[in-house]
């Protein structure tokens, strides 16, 4: 367990170590095992970061061929879907000198170009590899060789609720760390896994859907249009509307509930309730001027949420409303992209549904909506 930690949004959060951390630390207390033929309860590996760890080894086994061993992993107090898990080495000796590193049960397979590995090959990043190599190269005799294979035994299913499958890699989970650290709620991770499936997935079609969470991919499937064409941007708006720039995107339709949306059209790219806010105000501000006035505008503005917001408003009024936040979100999208991208844009309510929408964000819906039939 690491004991440090960082401050974030008010709390003491503590720091874990990576899934290539955990299998360069099997494979080097497997490797001591297999050559000293003694039981290693801990091992110490460096990581990229400078950060030196020391991790309790597990399920011990070794002969005078083969060994192995597991390293549970802690990904400190970050939301990490892998946390609690065995990543296993098992390492054997060859007949020539040399280390090896393949992928056996529960480590993906990658199936797609893009990912940095060739085709075919076990989903182990780069790092992790040379962190493998250089721990156990440090306590292997320069004339023994020995294959490493890594292992994950619950990795497919947890593969399942990862990106993983729509990234193009199957049949388990990733080894991965650049740093051999986990950082708590690392913002940068995960806005580089969004980018990273919109590049693989998103790049080829003329036109996609934007969504910022899971309200909005049901309000979009619900309509019959394809998962395919559906990407996550979470509270990155910003960062993946500079993404669908860069991969030249042409044409994307924007579709979110009003709670986050409300944002959007004040112009906050950044959607995290302590990054940005200002719902209240700007719904006051379209309820103004649309007519509304007294008791029910003070009501509006004193609302927690924007479902309570738009519980004030009559039939035409959010008529009148919400078409033209929609239209404040596309020119805003419009002058944040320099023009570059081609926006419409869909903005609902879980109790109301459609509230509002731009001038062909329902011809595009209704092009692509056939999808999952």
């Amino acid at each position: 367990m690491i004991k440090r930690t960082v401050y974030k949004a008010g709390k003491q959060l503590r720091y874990g170590y990576t899934t290539g951390s955990c299998a360069t630390a099997a494979a080097k207390a497997a490797t001591m095992m297999l050559i000293e033929q003694r039981v290693v309860e801990e091992v110490r590996i460096d990581t990229p970061k400078g950060w030196e760890l020391t991790l309790k080894a597990n399920n011990q086994k070794w002969n005078e061929k083969i060994a192995s061993c597991s390293i549970i992993k802690d990904g400190g107090d970050d939301p990490d879907i892998t946390n609690g898990i065995h990543i296993y080495a098992t390492v054997a000796r060859k007949d020539e000198p040399g280390i090896s590193i393949a992928g056996g049960s529960g480590v993906g397979t990658v199936t797609r170009e893009g990912l940095g590995l060739p085709v075919g090959e076990a989903a182990i990043n780069r790092v992790p590899k040379e962190m493998m190599r250089k721990e156990v190269a440090g306590v292997l005799p320069a004339d023994v060789g020995i294959a490493i294979t890594i292992s994950v035994p619950q990795g497919r299913e947890i593969a399942k609720r990862t990106f993983n499958p729509q990234l193009g890699i199957e049949g388990g989970i990733s080894i991965i760390g650049t740093s051999g650290i986990v950082e708590p709620m690392s913002e940068t991770a995960f806005q580089e896994s969004l980018g990273m499936d919109l590049e693989l997935n998103g790049r080829d079609q003329g036109l996609i859907v934007f969504v910022p969470g899971n309200y909005g991919e049901d309000f979009c499937i619900q309509r019959g249009i394809g998962e395919s064409r559906i990407f996550k941007t979470s509270n990155f708006v910003g960062y993946m509307l500079e993404q669908a720039m860069k991969l030249e995107i042409p044409r994307i339709l924007l579709v979110g509930h009003i709670g986050k949306f409300t944002k959007l059209a004040a112009g906050n790219f950044h959607t995290h309730n302590r990054v940005s806010d200002g719902r209240r105000e700007t719904m006051t501000a379209y309820a103004a001027m649309a007519g509304v006035s007294g008791e029910r505008l003070e009501q509006i503005y004193q609302s927690v949420t924007t479902e309570a917001m738009v519980s004030f408003l009559s039939k035409s009024e959010r008529n009148d409303i919400f078409p033209r936040l929609a239209e404040s979100i596309q020119e805003r999208i419009r002058r944040f992209s320099f023009e570059q991208l081609e926006v419409e844009v869909v903005v609902f309510s879980t109790e109301q549904g459609l509230l509002g929408e731009t001038a062909k964000a329902r011809e595009w819906m209704e092009a692509i909506s056939d999808e999952t039939n």
